[in-house]
C-alpha cells in the first residue's frame, strides 16, 4: 500500500507521515519495519510513548493472557480488578519507597486531558484563574492546555483567545547569568508589577517540544520555594519527561522537591496504549464525584501493561541504572560530534536519554533528520524554530543497536557539515567518535 489513501482521506493537520513518508507495518523493540520490509532503528519511540519499545513480549503476554480470560476493557470509572491491582503497584513500587502521599486521578486517556484536569484542580483549590507558564512550554493542544502552551504554531491554531497564562523566563532563557527566579518572585512581591495572584505554576523540568531546556535542580528546588512563599501549587508536567525518559522514575527526583500536583501520561501504559494520570496530595482533592469525567478514563488493558511495567523494571535499581549508562553513551557521542566540528557552533543539552544536539542553522535538524531517516533511522526535532535534533531511543535499546544508529547520525551530520564547508576535527577527535561506554 503507498501513501495516496493518506493523502485522498486524510486531513492535512497530519504530521509525522509527512517525515517519514512510509508505510509501516511492523515494530517489535527499537526496530520498525516498512511494508517494503526496510528496517529502521527508532530513535523516536512515539514521541516518548515507547520507553519500553515496540511489542514489549512480557507485556504483549499479559495483554492476551488478560483477553483470553474476558478481562473487563472498558470500565469507565468503576472498580475492576485490573485497576485495583495497577493502584496498589503504583503505590508499593513508585510512591512509598520515595516517600511520596498522592491521591490518584484517572482522567481521559491523553496528556492534555490531565493536564487540563490538573489546572481546574489547582484553580478550585486556591480560588484563583491565573496560571504561570514557562517561554518554550508545551503542555497539549486543548484549550486549557494550549493556553499555558507557548509555542506560536499552536497558539495561532486556536481560534480563540487564550487567557489565565502568564509566561515567565525558563531556567537559562537570559543565559546562564540571568536568575529567572529571582525575575519570578520580585512580580510576586510588587504589587504593582500587574501579576495577578497565580493560583498555579505549571512547568516541566525538561522542556521536550520547546527543544530539550533542561532546569538545573537548583532552579527546580527555587522555583518550589517561591510557590510555597506565595500560596502557589506547584505542578510538574512528568508526561514525557517522566516514567523512566532521564533516568528516575519521576524526572524530579534528583532535585528532591515535592510537587503539589504531577501529570503523567505516554510511556505510562509501557505498550503504547493510552492512559493519564494526576497525582495530586490528598489534601488538594475537592473534586465532587464527577466533577471532570470521560468515556476513557478507565482503560483496562492500559492498566494491565502499566502494572506489569512496574514490576518488571522498577522495582530495582538496575534498570534506572542502565538508563544512565545508555546515557553516557548517548552524550559522549554528541559531545564528541561538537568537539570534531568546533566552527559549527554546535551544542548538546538533555538529561537521561532524552537529548539534543542544537545548531545555530535551523535548518540542520531537518535536513539531519531526512538524512537519516533515508538511512534507516527515525528521528525527529523539536525548538522554536525546529533547531533541535531530538533524541528519544526506547530506554530498553540495545546497546548494538544504539550504537548502531549513532553511526547512521555520525555520517549524515558530517555529510551536512562538508556541505557547509566545515571539515572533521584532528585526527585524534575522530578517534573519539568510536566513543566508549565509560
Amino acid at each position: 500500500m503507498d501513501l495516496k489513501i493518506f493523502e485522498r482521506l486524510e486531513s492535512e493537520v497530519r504530521g509525522y507521515v509527512r517525515s517519514f513518508p512510509v508505510v509501516f507495518k511492523q515494530a517489535k523493540g527499537s526496530i520498525l519495519v516498512d511494508e517494503a520490509g526496510q528496517e529502521y532503528i527508532d530513535f523516536f519511540a512515539g514521541a516518548g510513548t515507547l520507553n519500553y519499545g515496540h511489542n514489549n513480549p512480557a507485556f504483549k503476554d499479559k495483554l492476551v493472557e488478560y483477553l483470553n480470560s474476558d478481562g473487563i476493557v472498558h470500565g469507565l470509572d468503576m472498580a475492576t480488578s485490573a485497576k485495583a491491582r495497577f493502584m496498589a503497584t503504583f503505590e508499593d513500587v513508585i510512591l512509598k519507597p520515595r516517600n511520596l502521599r498522592y491521591t490518584l486521578q484517572f482522567t481521559g486517556p491523553t496528556g492534555t486531558n490531565a493536564v487540563e484536569a490538573a489546572l481546574k484542580l489547582a484553580r478550585q483549590v486556591k480560588g484563583r484563574a491565573n496560571v504561570i507558564s514557562f517561554t518554550h512550554g508545551f503542555h497539549g493542544l486543548s484549550s486549557g492546555s494550549l493556553a499555558v502552551t507557548a509555542n506560536a504554531k499552536y497558539r495561532e491554531a486556536a481560534g480563540t483567545s487564550l487567557a489565565n497564562t502568564v509566561f515567565i523566563p525558563y531556567d537559562g532563557y537570559f543565559g546562564p547569568d540571568v536568575d529567572t527566579i529571582a525575575y519570578l518572585e520580585r512580580l510576586l512581591e510588587d504589587n504593582s508589577s500587574g501579576l495577578d495572584k497565580p493560583a498555579a505554576v505549571i512547568v516541566e523540568t525538561v522542556q521536550g517540544e520547546g527543544g530539550i531546556n533542561v532546569a538545573s535542580l537548583r532552579w527546580l528546588r527555587e522555583l518550589q520555594r517561591v510557590c510555597r512563599a506565595h500560596d502557589m501549587l506547584l505542578i510538574v508536567d512528568d508526561i514525557q519527561a517522566g516514567c523512566g525518559r532521564t533516568g528516575t522514575f519521576f524526572s524530579f527526583e534528583p532535585a528532591g522537591i515535592q510537587p503539589d500536583i504531577v501529570t503523567l501520561s505516554k510511556s505510562l501504559s509501557g505498550f503504547g496504549l493510552p492512559m493519564s494520570l494526576v497525582l495530586m496530595k490528598p489534601e488538594l482533592d475537592v473534586w465532587k464525584p464527577g466533577a471532570h469525567t470521560g468515556t476513557f478514563r478507565g482503560n483496562n488493558l492500559a492498566f494491565v501493561t502499566a502494572t506489569e511495567a512496574l514490576e518488571r523494571y522498577w522495582t530495582s535499581q538496575a534498570f534506572s541504572s542502565d538508563v544512565q549508562r545508555k546515557e553516557r553513551i548517548l552524550r559522549d557521542f554528541l559531545e564528541n560530534l561538537v568537539q570534531s566540528y568546533p566552527e559549527a557552533g554546535l551544542s548538546v543539552r538533555g538529561r537521561g536519554l532524552m537529548q539534543g544536539l542544537v545548531s545555530p542553522d535551523t535548518e540542520f535538524a531537518g535536513k539531519a533528520a531526512a538524512l537519516a531517516f533515508k538511512q534507516g533511522v527515525v528521528i525527529e526535532t523539536s525548538g522554536a524554530n525546529d533547531e533541535v535534533l531530538k533524541f528519544l531511543p526506547a530506554l530498553t535499546i540495545e546497546e548494538a543497536e544504539l550504537r548502531r544508529g549513532l553511526e547512521v547520525i555520525d555520517r549524515c551530520v558530517a555529510e551536512l557539515m562538508a556541505a557547509q564547508g566545515h571539515e572533521a576535527g584532528s585526527p585524534r577527535v575522530a578517534r573519539v567518535l568510536k566513543f566508549s561506554s565509560r
